[in-house]
């Protein structure tokens, strides 16, 4: 098994070596696992629950206070799925799957993507922030009210690009997959780039994909797919340094992004000052 891993395109993490280990152990661990899908699901898991990531607990706060997560899925063969704006979720990546392999949709969101999600066998009802979000958050003095009560307050906070995100082949088969709790302050139920096929993830017969970053640039521009696309012309490492550079250009945006092949080939590319990644 060849697994790729990124904790997230944005600025340097306070504990780049304890992330890094992180990274490294939960690489580790996917190569063990059965198939593509498995170890992407296995890579995503240990990322999910810690807080030092942007995804799961600890994760980004919106507007009225939630964490909500996204996720998704997907195989070189077009197995899809997604899951979205999901509060006290924190395995987002495991509820897309479930959505891949037990629905014939390809996106669940909100309170009933929450009720598959525990229908399913996947934990619900987590409280994902810690002392330390919740401080940031009462800190940055939100606004009471409904969302159109929260808009000026939004538009002068909303930031953060941090995801996390694998990529894993076993020569044959392949699958991608990213997960997020999105980006801080942003108005309660805004849904980004990262459930979107294309945007946050991509896989096909020539290869998978990861983005992270600035999620409404990376949804407009389809970074993730535009990078698979690159793979016709270049190698992993070229395609991704193609693909940020093209994404940067269209979009004045900052984002990472992952790649790998089915030869194992990989390639991470990213123009913002940090992104953590892991190969196995």
């Amino acid at each position: 098994m060849h697994v790729i891993v990124h904790g997230g395109a944005g600025s340097p993490p306070e504990s780049p070596a304890t992330r890094q280990e992180t990274l490294t152990d939960a690489a580790e661990q996917a190569t063990e696992a059965e198939g593509p899908m498995e170890a992407v699901l296995a890579a995503l898991r240990p990322l999910e629950s810690d807080p030092a990531f942007n995804a799961g607990v600890g994760g980004a706060v919106q507007s009225d206070g939630e964490v909500r997560t996204d996720a998704g899925v997907m195989t070189h063969d077009g197995q899809t799925g997604a899951a979205c704006a999901m509060s006290g979720v924190v395995h987002a990546a495991d509820v897309a799957y479930t959505v891949a392999t037990e629905t014939p949709h390809v996106l669940l969101a909100g309170d009933e993507a929450v009720e598959f999600a525990a229908s399913s066998g996947v934990e619900t009802g987590r409280d994902l922030t810690t002392a330390e979000t919740r401080q940031r958050y009462e800190a940055a003095d939100p606004p009471d009210g409904g969302p159109a009560d929260h808009l000026d307050w939004v538009r002068e906070h909303f930031s953060g690009t941090d995801t996390v995100g694998a990529v894993a082949t076993d020569g044959d088969r392949l699958a991608a997959a990213t997960s997020t709790a999105g980006r801080w302050y942003a108005l309660a139920g805004r849904v980004g780039d990262v459930p979107q096929i294309g945007a946050g993830f991509y896989a096909d017969d020539r290869g998978g994909a990861s983005a992270t970053g600035e999620g409404e640039a990376i949804a407009r521009f389809g970074l993730a797919r535009r990078a698979v696309e690159l793979l016709d012309t270049y190698g992993p490492k070229q395609a991704a340094e193609e693909a940020i550079a093209e994404f940067e250009d269209a979009t004045g945006g900052r984002a990472g992004v992952i790649l790998l092949d089915h030869a194992g080939h990989t390639g991470a590319e990213r123009n913002t000052a940090a992104m953590q990644t892991a190969t196995r």
